[in-house]
């Protein structure tokens, strides 16, 4: 085979009893994508063809609606009577399966990080109508070797709300499954927070939760038996983990987490709490809820929000620290994130600016990069850092964004200095 489409075969990537999928060669976009191409015979099939198909074009009809940093993105679709598929980002990486083994587990701190990215995937799908249905580590892709970038995948037995199809019952891997979708029970978002909590205890212990020679057990203890803690299996989780994974996992909707920013929220506390004590890095988790929390990216979508995690830099200063000196030039602007700083110029004070407040934006704004004033923390604080060419190459929408921020914030700016030329 040499073509898909339009798309050319570089070589098959893995197939399963229903499709292919292929590394392809996009030439209109000259990009590397993932095809992945259902096979004539399953939908012929005269017991699960039709579900097949119907499974096919639920997956086809999320092209283009599923836009976030941990998402694969569905890039297009055919479905044809004579050939169908579905053209995907390329992931060139791994699955979360092989950290599922106890001999290669990840640290605590690591597996909290990569369950907060998916809350935040999911939770973006919840938005726009979709609930995954069939989370587990085969499903969740590790971006490259390093810093343990995540993108969930494979939205084939995904349930959407604008959809006035009958959902269709036994999709899912028996062993993540919910309760309620075991039972056959109506679902929604809380199925997959389920699941999700399931492939957090598989990654922090390296064993399910429950253990089954065949699924009718498994069905029987997911509906009717506690698992243990994980902390029962590994001596350094917290218990504060183990509260985590068991709401998570709570049988009753009304235990469950009922929002995934709730699922989030605690698990960027615990991990927070387990940090505390470590000079490290700031994590994701904490990027995303710190930005999240800032009035000056109140308008902006978690997508964007993201995108600024990205690209932005992260310092954590103590007191007294020079951020910005009279007469230096620089090509960056900076937000505080906690703590004060102080604005001076020739020993004299200016201004103190507070937490959320940001500085130096006038080296974004204007051709001018000669700082006029000297900057200092006066406690410690968290100082965030953006270049100029970062912004510059970051998307149409977050430009506009920061645009619209800066407006406002000058505008109030003036506002003030109005009011204390008229006190005069």
């Amino acid at each position: 085979m040499e073509k898909i489409g339009k798309y050319h075969v570089i070589r098959k990537l893995g197939e399963g009893a229903t499709s292919a999928v292929y590394l392809c060669e996009d030439p209109f976009n000259k990009r590397q994508v993932a095809v992945k191409r259902v096979h004539p015979d399953a939908l012929k099939d005269p017991e699960r063809g039709h579900l097949f198909k119907k499974l096919f074009i639920a997956e086809a009809a999320l092209a283009g609606k599923l836009i976030h940093p941990h998402i694969v993105s569905i890039f297009d679709a055919v479905t044809d009577e004579e050939e169908k598929y579905i053209v995907m980002e390329f992931v060139e990486g791994s699955t979360l399966e092989k950290f599922c083994d106890a001999a290669a587990l990840l640290p605590v701190q690591t597996v909290v990080e990569i369950i907060f990215k998916i809350t935040r995937a999911l939770d973006f799908a919840h938005k726009v109508g979709v609930t995954h249905r069939d989370i587990k580590p085969a499903n969740i892709m590790l971006v490259g070797d390093s810093d343990f970038d995540i993108k969930v995948t494979d939205f084939g037995a995904a349930i959407t709300t604008s959809s006035n199809t009958t959902q269709v019952a036994g999709i899912g891997s028996p062993a993540y499954m919910s309760p309620q979708q075991v039972k056959e029970h109506p679902l929604d978002h809380r199925t997959d927070i389920y699941s999700l909590g399931v492939v957090m205890y598989q990654l922090l212990t390296g064993q399910l939760p429950f253990q089954a020679s065949n699924n009718f057990s498994m069905i029987y203890q997911i509906v009717n038996t506690e698992p243990l803690p994980p902390s029962s299996l590994r001596n350094e989780i917290p218990r504060s983990v183990d509260g985590i994974v068991k709401k998570a996992m709570a049988k009753d909707l009304e235990d469950r987490y009922l929002e995934w920013d709730d699922f989030a929220l605690d698990l960027a506390e615990a991990f927070r709490t387990e940090g505390a004590s470590e000079e490290k890095s700031f994590a994701d988790s904490e990027k995303f809820n710190t930005l999240r929390a800032m009035p000056f990216f109140k308008d902006f979508t978690d997508v964007e929000i993201w995108e600024v995690a990205r690209f932005s830099e992260w310092q954590a200063l103590g007191p007294g620290k020079t951020i910005l000196r009279e007469g230096e030039e620089g090509d960056y602007f900076c937000l505080l994130a906690a703590g004060q700083v102080k604005v001076t110029k020739r020993n004299k004070l200016l201004n103190i600016l507070d937490s959320g407040e940001c500085f130096g934006e006038m080296a974004y704004l204007s051709q001018e990069k000669r700082r006029g004033a000297d900057i200092s923390t006066m406690s410690d604080a968290k100082l965030i850092t953006i270049h100029n060419v970062a912004l510059e190459k970051a998307s149409d929408a977050t430009r506009s964004h920061f645009d619209r921020a800066f407006l406002t914030i000058l505008v109030e700016r003036l506002t003030m200095a109005n009011v204390r030329l008229s006190s005069v």
